[in-house]
């Protein structure tokens, strides 16, 4: 695994040790930030400053990505003490300590919010119903600022109902990305 563009392009990131952790695949990721910078519906300063929220992180890559790629702060959120070290390591090896926070919770149970984010990526277990109660949880804890880009990984044959505007839905291999604009 490693950071794909930006300033930190090529640094190699960790991955939690076990296998409890599924960390989003390069060529996913690639996808992902490929929509972002260029899709019909992208904003030119998507990534540009962006307040970036990574929950359910497990390695980081993707708000690591993010900060590669000139977005202004990122917080992780996780619960797991492998993934968290994995986060601190990564974040660490990208030298990005002033401009991150790592949050030792659970993505269903969020803090309030110190600021709203722009950007938001969520990665949750597959298969085990998490994506609804996060977005809720952390919609009511004031995490979206109004128009968020939410980015979801899910797997393929995942079906979910949410009251977002869906901007794009792609299928790759095991994963479905779906990217949403908050109510």
């Amino acid at each position: 695994m490693r950071v794909i563009a930006g300033a930190h392009r090529g640094r190699k990131l960790v991955a939690p040790a076990g296998d409890a952790t599924r960390p989003t695949s390069d060529r996913a990721r690639q996808a992902l930030f490929d929509m972002l910078a260029h899709a019909p519906w992208a904003e030119p300063d998507t990534l540009q400053a962006a307040r970036v929220l990574d929950a359910f992180a497990g390695s980081g890559a993707l708000g690591l990505e993010a900060l590669s790629r000139g977005a202004a702060h990122a917080t992780f959120m996780e619960n797991s003490r492998p993934a968290q070290g994995a986060i601190r390591a990564n974040i660490e090896t990208c030298r990005e300590g002033p401009r991150t926070n790592l949050l030792p919770t659970d993505a269903t149970r969020p803090p309030r919010a110190p600021a709203p984010c722009s950007l938001v990526f969520l990665d949750p277990p597959y298969g085990a119903g998490l994506l609804p109660r996060a977005l809720a949880a952390l919609a009511d804890q004031g995490w979206f600022a109004p128009g968020a880009i939410l980015c979801l990984e899910m797997q393929a044959d995942e079906t979910l109902d949410l009251p977002h505007e869906v901007l794009a839905d792609r299928k790759h291999g095991a994963a479905r990305l779906l990217v949403l604009r908050a109510a």
